[in-house]
């Protein structure tokens, strides 16, 4: 096991990267509707949009990984950011924000598989559960910073404070990687035409159903920071009081990650954790839809926030294992499969415009996703754990 010559802090950093940048201008939303005169639910489908620009960013940043290094790419995918952010700030109309939030989803989607490349160049197999599970525990802060954060700006500045915060980050990063950024590509890197191997995924059943399940467990999480804003106004919250959820749902991302990580060394296999989780997303996305329009629903909704805790380092882990000759652009490819699922979860969710639902018929189809993932594997030892 090769150890990255980057500071772990720094690639701590640049995986929250992507999911904080998020939770900072979650709150902002009820704020840009009012601003551009347009409804709720459109206002919600920035998120979408987003996502659905963030997987050709993922394909874009892994192949250029694979192409130029880890850190060339990983500075250019900052450097977009935060022009998607200088964009935002001087959008005149919402279909100018649009374009910004798509120049933004680029750039963001560098954090997310530059970084997850980075880690498997460097880990292998349990060590590599055990570090994503680190960066769970880590990811627990990116809900209370980011909530937080984007709500007192949006209340004091608006949303032209949020992205010029957004900005501001970004190139605080690109900063810091410019002057501690390692490089992490194996000297043998297979750089071959991206068909042949987008062809192999694309049969490769197993690898579907585990980007059908990171698509899920982030359509439950994304499908709160893109729907309660607006729940929480009608109840007469502010966007700061708002932001203050992030708390309780850090609480949970960490509860989730630390107990991840004990049983992962108490010899518990992910297939077997990941069930856990589906099962536990189930129980608590119904119980958000049984409560309603109440913030009551914050308890369930922890409940959910551990199970994407448990869950995502898990199949993140072991999604790509085969792949590893190819990892930047296959970790591009797998990436590009669940950010389209993730849009597509979020576009309908911002129609749906009912919380409790689009969590209860998420973690439905997760636990679908991973009964067919453990078939295969249970069948010869003649009992599922």
């Amino acid at each position: 096991m090769n150890k990255p010559s980057t500071p772990l802090w720094l690639l701590i950093a640049l995986m929250m990267f992507p999911q904080l940048v998020e939770t900072i201008y979650s709150p902002a939303l009820p704020g840009i509707a009012s601003h551009f005169s347009v409804s709720e639910a459109r206002a919600a489908q920035t998120l979408s949009i987003y996502f659905l620009a963030f997987a050709g960013g993922v394909v874009l940043w892994g192949r250029l990984s694979d192409i130029l290094g880890r850190r060339p790419a990983m500075l250019l995918g900052l450097l977009c950011y935060g022009a998607g952010a200088a964009l935002a700030m001087c959008a005149a109309d919402f279909e100018q924000l649009l374009l910004a939030r798509v120049v933004s989803a680029l750039g963001a989607a560098v954090g997310s598989v530059v970084t997850q490349t980075m880690l498997r160049d460097s880990y292998k197999q349990q060590a590599l559960a055990r570090v994503f599970a680190l960066m769970g525990a880590a990811l627990a802060l990116s809900p209370v910073l980011g909530l937080f954060s984007g709500g007192l700006l949006a209340e004091r500045y608006g949303h032209q404070g949020v992205f010029c915060a957004l900005l501001m980050l970004a190139l605080l990063l690109w900063g810091l990687c410019w002057r501690k950024l390692g490089e992490t590509r194996p000297a043998q890197t297979d750089n071959s035409p991206l068909l042949p191997l987008a062809g192999q995924m694309l049969r490769d059943a197993s690898l579907w159903r585990n980007a059908g399940l990171v698509a899920l467990f982030n359509t439950m999480l994304f499908s709160y920071y893109s729907l309660a804003p607006f729940l929480f106004a009608q109840l007469g919250w502010n966007a700061r009081q708002f932001g203050w959820s992030g708390a309780t749902l850090a609480l949970a991302t960490l509860l989730g990650s630390l107990l991840n990580r004990r049983l992962l060394q108490q010899g518990w296999q992910p297939q077997r954790l990941i069930r856990m989780a589906c099962r536990l997303a189930l129980l608590s996305g119904c119980a958000v839809w049984a409560i309603g329009g109440s913030a009551w629903l914050l308890l369930p909704m922890m409940g959910v926030v551990v199970a994407f805790g448990i869950a995502i380092p898990n199949v993140l882990s072991q999604a790509l294992q085969n792949y590893r000759a190819a990892a930047g652009s296959a970790g591009a490819l797998f990436g590009l499969g669940y950010y389209l699922l993730l849009s597509l979860g979020l576009a309908l969710a911002g129609l749906a415009q009912q919380l409790g639902m689009v969590l209860a018929l998420a973690a439905a189809l997760a636990m679908l996703c991973q009964w067919r993932q453990s078939r295969p594997a249970a069948q010869p030892a003649g009992r599922m754990r």
